[in-house]
C-alpha cells in the first residue's frame, strides 16, 4: 500500500469514527468501515423479512429481541441477500454489509453467521430515548474478521469452569463475534489421563450436549480437545482408541476437534509420532465427516524458548510431516509473552502455516493469588496474515476473564484499529454498568502478576505510580510533597470505598462471588493507605501521639490483611490473596520501614503483636539458590513454619550441573524437607546436596519413590538444600513439591 494511500484510508476511518462517535455510538468489537449519516429510520413497525435463506431462527430471534415493544403497523422491510464476490475482504466467514435507510434495512452477509454478526452489530445502533422512540441512524458499515478464528481455550490448571460460566461465556462469545470456544480443561479426567479413551458420564455427556447447542445458537464453533500425551502408547490401539472418543463425542455433537500435547515428557513428545498420528486422524475420521472442520493440535514444543533451534528438529518436522491442513498451536517467544509478528514469522517458516496463537493471557493458574484485571496489551497489530487462529487461555474465573476477552474479541476482530486502554475502560463499564468507575478503581490495581517463574509482568496503578515514587523520593530526602499526599490519600479513600460500592450494587452475582475475597483485601488495602497518610501527616505535624495512634491501627489493618490472605483461596500452588502489590502495598510498607525509628520507643515500651511475627519475617527472608534461570523468579510459598516453591504447572528440563534449592535465614533451622520431583529415575541421574554456609555442599540422603520423598534433617547447622543434575545430559522433572519446614534457633 502506498504512504498516500494509507494516510487517506486512516483519514477516512477518522471521519467515521469521529462521526460515531459525536451521535454517542460505540460498535464492539470496532467495525472496519462505518459511514453514519444524520438522518435517523424509526422503528415503530415491526420487520418483513426478505431473503431467509441466509438467516435462521436465532438470528430472527435476535432481531425480535432487539425490538421489542413496537407497533404493529406497516412492517419495514428487512432484507437479507448474498454479498457480491467482487469484495476480496468480504469473503470470509462473518463478513457482512450493513445498511440502514430511511426505507428499511438491508444485510448483506458472506454466510449465515455474517448475518446473525450484523444483527449483533444493529443491536448496538438502537437509540431508546426518553419517549420510548427506537431508532436507527442510517448509513453503511461494512465489516469482516482479520483472524479467522477468535475466542479462546479453556487450557488452564486447576478447578474447570462451571457448566453455567461456560453457558454464559457462549452467550458472550456471539454477542462479541467470537467464534471459537476450545474445550480443554487440564483437570477433566476425560479430556486427559486417566480417561482419554473413556466415554464421558451420562451427566458430564448432558452438559457437553447443552453446550454445543448454546454455541451453535451464537455461532460458536465448540472444539473439543483430547490430550491423551501422558500416557498413549504408540500403536493402532490407541491410535483408534482416539478416533473412538472423538466418534464419541461427534454423537454428542461435536464437529471440531483439537489433540493437545503440552505439558508432557518422555515417548509422547515424539514429533514423527505426534504427526502420524494426527494425519491418520485426518484420513480416517476427519476426512470421512464431510460436517468437520480441519483439526488442531498444540505442540509439545510450543513456544520458542523451548523449542529445539537446530533444523529438522521437532517443529520442522511437524512442518514437513503433518497435512496442511491441520492448525498449529503457539504461545510465543516464551509460555506466557506477547504476541510479535517476529515471533510468529520465526515458528511459521518451520511449521509451513500460519500459526493459531495460544494466548496465555489472563490464565492465572500460575499466579492463583492474583487477579489479573488489566488491558489484553502486547498484541502486535500487524499480525493477522501471519495467524490462522487467536484463542485467549482465562482465568479459572470466568465472569472475572470477560476483562480480557472483551479485548481480545476487538483485537482479532480488527487489529489496525485496537486501542488496549480504550477497549480495556469500555469492557469494565460492559460488565459493571451499576458501579463502572468503582470496578475501574479495583481493576486499575489488580493487574500485575507480581513475582513467577515466566517473568511475565503487566502495569498497574498506572496514573498514581509516578505521583507516589514523585512522592517516596522527596520524603526520603525530609521532603513533603503537600499536593502529592492530598492526591494518594484521595486515591487510597477511592480504592477503600470502590469494593462497598461494587457489592451493594453490581447484579452480577457470579463476578462478586469470584472476585468476593480480593474486593475484602482490596477495601483494607484502602483502608491502610488512608492511615498511612495520615501517620505521616501527622508526623510532619509533631504529633507523635496521633502518629502512634495511627500507627497501632495500620497495623491492625494489615493483620486484616493477613488474615484474608491466609483464609481464602487456600490453593497449593499460590495459596491466598493479592491485591495492589506492584504499587500500593510496596509504597506502605516503604512509608511503615521508614518512620518505625520514629515509634522505637513506643514499640520497646509496650507488647506489641510485631514480636510474635518474627519467625514469619525471618522466614520471608529465605531465598532461592538456582543457575537455571526457570527458578530464578518461581514464587515461594511462605507460611508460619515453612517455605515452599510454589509448584510449576509445566516439565522443566535441568541440563548439566544446573541446580534449586532454598536458603533460610541463619536464625532459623529446617527441621524436616518434602519433595516431589515426579521422575521415575531421579536418584540416577541427580543428587541432593545439604550445606552449612552456602558454598560447601554435601551428599543429602532423601529416600524418594518415583522423585517423592521426605526427611527429617537432624543437623541443625544445615540451613540449605538443593538438587542438581549430575550427569552430563538433559533431564526433564516436574517441580510438585519442595518444601522446608523450620523452627528457630
Amino acid at each position: 500500500m502506498s504512504e498516500l494511500k494509507h494516510l487517506v484510508l486512516n483519514l477516512c476511518f477518522f471521519l467515521f469514527s469521529a462521526n460515531i462517535f459525536a451521535q454517542g455510538i460505540e460498535i464492539y468489537p470496532h467495525p472496519h468501515q462505518v459511514a453514519l449519516g444524520k438522518d435517523e429510520l424509526i422503528v415503530n413497525s415491526s420487520f418483513k423479512i426478505k431473503g431467509t435463506n441466509l438467516s435462521d431462527a436465532h438470528t430472527l430471534q435476535l432481531l425480535d429481541s432487539i425490538f421489542t415493544g413496537v407497533n404493529d403497523k406497516k412492517e419495514i422491510p428487512f432484507t437479507i441477500k448474498k454479498l457480491p464476490k467482487n469484495v476480496e475482504n468480504l469473503q470470509r466467514s462473518g463478513a457482512y454489509r450493513l445498511t440502514v435507510d430511511l426505507k428499511g434495512i438491508t444485510v448483506e452477509a458472506f454466510d449465515k453467521r455474517s448475518a446473525f454478526y450484523a444483527v449483533q452489530t444493529l443491536s448496538q445502533l438502537v437509540k431508546n430515548d426518553w419517549s420510548g422512540k427506537i431508532s436507527l441512524p442510517t448509513g453503511i458499515i461494512t465489516d469482516y474478521p482479520d483472524v479467522a478464528f477468535r475466542g479462546t481455550v479453556e487450557g488452564f490448571y486447576g478447578e474447570p469452569w462451571s457448566h453455567q460460566d461456560r453457558l454464559e461465556q457462549l452467550r458472550f462469545y456471539g454477542k462479541f463475534k467470537l467464534n471459537t470456544y476450545i474445550y480443554g480443561p487440564k483437570d477433566d479426567p476425560y479430556h486427559s489421563s486417566p480417561h482419554w479413551r473413556d466415554a464421558y458420564p451420562e451427566q458430564e455427556a448432558s452438559q457437553i450436549k447443552d453446550l454445543i447447542e448454546e454455541a451453535h445458537k451464537n455461532y460458536v464453533n465448540f472444539v473439543w480437545a483430547i490430550h491423551p500425551g501422558k500416557d498413549i502408547k504408540w500403536n493402532r490401539a490407541d491410535s483408534n482408541a482416539v478416533i473412538q472418543k472423538f466418534e464419541k463425542m461427534y454423537q454428542l455433537g461435536v464437529r471440531s476437534f483439537a489433540v493437545f500435547f503440552d505439558d508432557i515428557s518422555g515417548t509422547g513428545t515424539d514429533a514423527k509420532k505426534q504427526a502420524d498420528l494426527l494425519n491418520f486422524i485426518k484420513k480416517e475420521f476427519t476426512d470421512k465427516k464431510e460436517d468437520v472442520m480441519p483439526l488442531i493440535m498444540c505442540p509439545t514444543e510450543y513456544n520458542k524458548s523451548w523449542a529445539n533451534k537446530e533444523s529438522g528438529t521437532y517443529l520442522d518436522i511437524l512442518g514437513d510431516q503433518l497435512d496442511p491442513s491441520i492448525h498449529v498451536m503457539w504461545t510465543g517467544n516464551s509460555v506466557i509473552s506477547d504476541n510479535t509478528l517476529e515471533g510468529l514469522e520465526w515458528v511459521n517458516a518451520r511449521i509451513k502455516r500460519p500459526a493459531y496463537v495460544w494466548w496465555n493471557f489472563p490464565v492465572s493458574d500460575y499466579v492463583r493469588n492474583h487477579l489479573l484485571m488489566g488491558p489484553a496489551y502486547g498484541l502486535d497489530k500487524n499480525a493477522a496474515h501471519a495467524m490462522s487462529g487467536f484463542v485467549s487461555n482465562p482465568m479459572d474465573k470466568a465472569e472475572a476473564s470477560k476483562i480480557a476477552i472483551f479485548g481480545i474479541a476487538d483485537y482479532s476482530w480488527n487489529l489496525a484499529d485496537y486501542d488496549p486502554i480504550v477497549t480495556w475502560r469500555k469492557a469494565n463499564y460492559l460488565l459493571m454498568p451499576e458501579a463502572p468507575e468503582a470496578f475501574l478503581t479495583f481493576n486499575s490495581h489488580n493487574s500485575d502478576l507480581g513475582a513467577n517463574g515466566h517473568g511475565y509482568r503487566r502495569d498497574e496503578s498506572v496514573e498514581i505510580k509516578p505521583i507516589m515514587e514523585s512522592f517516596l523520593a522527596a520524603y526520603k530526602k525530609g521532603a513533603y510533597q503537600v499536593d502529592s499526599a492530598r492526591v494518594i490519600k484521595e486515591e487510597f479513600i477511592k480504592i477503600k470505598n470502590a469494593p462497598g460500592e461494587i457489592l451493594l450494587k453490581s447484579k452480577n452475582k457470579r463476578l462478586i462471588e469470584q472476585i468476593s475475597p480480593w474486593l475484602q483485601h482490596f477495601e483494607f488495602l484502602g483502608k491502610a493507605g488512608e492511615q498511612t497518610m495520615d501517620m505521616i501527616a501527622n508526623i510532619r505535624l509533631e504529633n507523635k501521639a496521633a502518629g502512634w495512634k495511627d500507627f497501632v491501627h495500620l497495623e491492625s489493618l494489615l493483620d486484616s490483611m493477613a488474615y484474608i490472605d491466609r483464609t481464602y483461596n487456600q490453593n497449593p500452588y499460590q495459596p491466598g490473596i493479592v491485591t495492589g502489590s506492584l504499587v500500593l502495598a510496596p509504597f506502605i510498607k516503604e512509608v511503615i520501614e521508614i518512620n518505625t525509628p520514629y515509634f522505637a520507643d513506643s514499640l520497646a515500651s509496650q507488647s506489641s503483636s510485631v514480636g510474635n511475627k518474627t519467625l514469619l519475617a525471618k522466614l520471608k527472608k529465605s531465598k532461592i539458590l538456582s543457575n537455571a534461570s526457570v527458578f530464578i523468579n518461581q514464587p515461594l510459598i511462605i507460611r508460619n513454619d515453612y517455605v515452599a516453591f510454589s509448584p510449576k504447572l509445566e516439565v522443566v528440563d535441568l541440563l548439566k550441573d544446573e541446580f534449586f534449592g532454598l536458603e533460610l535465614t541463619g536464625e532459623l533451622k529446617i527441621i524436616d524437607f518434602e519433595v516431589n520431583l515426579e521422575n521415575n529415575d531421579l536418584n540416577e541421574w541427580g543428587i541432593f546436596e545439604a550445606s552449612k554456609d552456602g558454598e560447601n555442599w554435601k551428599p543429602l540422603k532423601v529416600n524418594t519413590v518415583n522423585g517423592k520423598g521426605s526427611m527429617t534433617v537432624s543437623d541443625p547447622e544445615i540451613k540449605s538444600i538443593r538438587f542438581r543434575n549430575t550427569s552430563e545430559n538433559e533431564h526433564s522433572i516436574y517441580l510438585k513439591a519442595f518444601k522446608l519446614v523450620s523452627a528457630e534457633r
